[in-house]
């Protein structure tokens, strides 16, 4: 049996995993004043993106997630024909209708597949499910890489389903926002007052970057922290001691910025995570954060996620 994954262009996996392992990309559109534009997840156009449209337009951008009848037209075009099941793994849908969208989708898509393959000259039943992330960017990564090798590894879809779906309660995704003005006012778009004026003044004023935590579908800060690479070397920090006690499970740590991912390489605390990293069998991705997510939270971001233990963020 041919079974697929396929993640939203939210998931910060690096190009080069998501092509050696064949992960479908649902696409998202931003608009951009009278610009359409379609994330696919493609790197040269999302570092494009950073450098060219963020910075003039980014507080006017808005994120269209593809509808059902545009991830049912994906799916009956070519992921129908080229698997037999696709597990499907969306943003946290408190975050996003993408799930909600899917799931839908996900229904006229199965009462329609068969005369597609049967045209394609393939036999057989079509299955998919669609599995909620509960996180988002770097979270939904380790989701993603750890479905694809399940996948490979021969595990029934059944199972990979209910084993991904039991994972995503303990995907622990944390991410420091390099641009408080930029959060604030998105955030005042969408009716969000979480970052208050007052705030985002002290915040300012001192130099002072939250470090945000993503678990189970919920956003909230777990630090602040004064000076933007001090915050992220915290967060590597923390990442690195859950390493080396045990605290990750997963196979993959991901981490994801709003830039070239390479600036990762010289950002303070991350040597140390990389060196636990690979003396405790973990491997640690790097990818350029999606244009989606930049849309929303800016650029310079850091995100960093693994599956593990929900400990306190170290103080």
């Amino acid at each position: 049996m041919r079974i697929g994954v396929v993640a939203d262009a939210t998931c910060d996996l690096p190009q080069e995993f998501i092509q050696q392992h064949g992960i479908r990309i649902l696409p998202i559109s931003i608009r951009l004043g009278d610009e359409m534009l379609v994330d696919e997840r493609d790197p040269e156009l999302t570092l494009r993106f950073y450098t060219e449209s963020l910075a003039s337009k980014g507080l006017d951008a808005e994120t269209v997630p593809y509808s059902a009848e545009q991830i049912r037209a994906v799916f009956l075009e070519r992921v129908v024909i080229d698997q037999d099941f696709a597990l499907v793994l969306t943003v946290s849908s408190t975050r996003s209708p993408i799930f909600e969208n899917a799931t839908k989708a996900s229904f006229s898509i199965l009462n329609d597949y068969k005369p597609v393959r049967a045209a394609a000259g393939i036999s057989g039943p079509f299955a998919m499910r669609v599995v909620d992330s509960k996180s988002l960017f770097s979270g939904t990564a380790v989701l993603v890489a750890e479905a694809r090798m399940l996948a490979e590894e021969g595990i029934a879809p059944n199972e990979l389903r209910r084993r991904v779906e039991d994972l995503s309660e303990s995907v622990c995704a944390y991410m420091v926002p390099k641009d408080l003005y930029y959060v604030r006012n998105r955030a005042m778009k969408k009716g969000d007052n979480s970052v208050g004026w007052m705030t985002y003044a002290v915040g300012t004023a001192l130099d002072i970057k939250p470090v945000l935590h993503a678990w189970r579908g919920e956003t909230r800060p777990v630090a602040k922290v004064r000076h933007f690479e001090a915050a992220v070397e915290r967060m590597f920090g923390h990442v690195t001691r859950q390493i080396l006690t045990g605290g990750v499970r997963s196979r993959y740590v991901c981490i994801c910025h709003g830039g070239d991912p390479d600036a990762v390489l010289s950002m303070p605390g991350y040597e140390a995570l990389a060196e636990a990293g690979r003396q405790n069998g973990r491997t640690v991705l790097r990818s350029i954060m999606s244009a989606t997510a930049a849309v929303n939270v800016g650029g310079g971001c850091v995100g960093i996620a693994f599956a593990g233990d929900h400990v306190p963020f170290a103080s």
